[in-house]
């Protein structure tokens, strides 16, 4: 009966062992090759911006972030027309290395729904980049000197996170009546997007 009990015991402990490995591998943080740099402006690619705004930001803001849980980037930069003293348009990126949760059930229910929650936006999801992404988007100036155009697209590859967002506003202030459109606005994000994904690969 005690070698029974024994051997009960020793199973029991093999099987909660195996659990646990099976469960550490399992959550392994799933980076892709990856990695989050101390200067994102540098790394980053918005080089389809710049036909259009010629007069680059020479002092582009960035941060980032190193922790057990969570790597982190980020770059703003504005953007100018040639001649134009003040910004026409601001960009934001940003990429998150998840190190400890997988996001993509938050990430999916944010950016798939985020019509849903924020008036006035369109989404739609967008192939080929990642393993998910969705491109947000509003246009409030409808042919008018005022409003604002807006887009941001969100990419999930992994436990990794990226996002690039373009906005321009218009008021009679604004010397720049003509931003670029929203479906040129896409376009540049989707391939600058691409371009520095790449570039953010170990």
């Amino acid at each position: 009966m005690l070698w029974a009990v024994v051997g009960a015991v020793v199973a029991s402990a093999a099987w909660a062992a195996g659990i646990f490995l099976i469960g550490a591998t399992a959550t392994a943080a799933d980076l892709r090759g990856y990695a989050a740099p101390a200067d994102l402006c540098s790394r980053a690619d918005y080089g389809s911006f710049k036909d259009e705004y010629t007069a680059s930001d020479t002092t582009p803001t960035h941060s980032s972030l190193k922790d057990s849980a969570l790597d982190e980037s980020y770059c703003s930069a504005s953007l100018k027309k040639s001649g134009s003293s003040y910004a026409g348009a601001y960009l934001s990126l940003q990429i998150d290395l998840h190190k400890k949760t997988d996001p993509a059930t938050e990430f999916t229910a944010t950016w798939k729904n985020y019509e849903r929650t924020h008036t006035g936006y369109d989404v739609g999801a967008v192939e080929d980049i990642g393993d998910e992404a969705y491109l947000v988007t509003q246009d409030t100036t409808s042919g008018t000197s005022s409003g604002s155009r807006y887009a941001t697209l969100a990419v999930r590859e992994g436990w990794v996170t990226y996002t690039m967002s373009y906005s321009a506003y218009l008021s009679s202030y604004d010397s720049d009546k003509d931003p670029p459109k929203i479906d040129e606005i896409s376009d540049w994000l989707k391939t600058d997007t691409r371009n520095t994904l790449d570039r953010l690969k170990d």
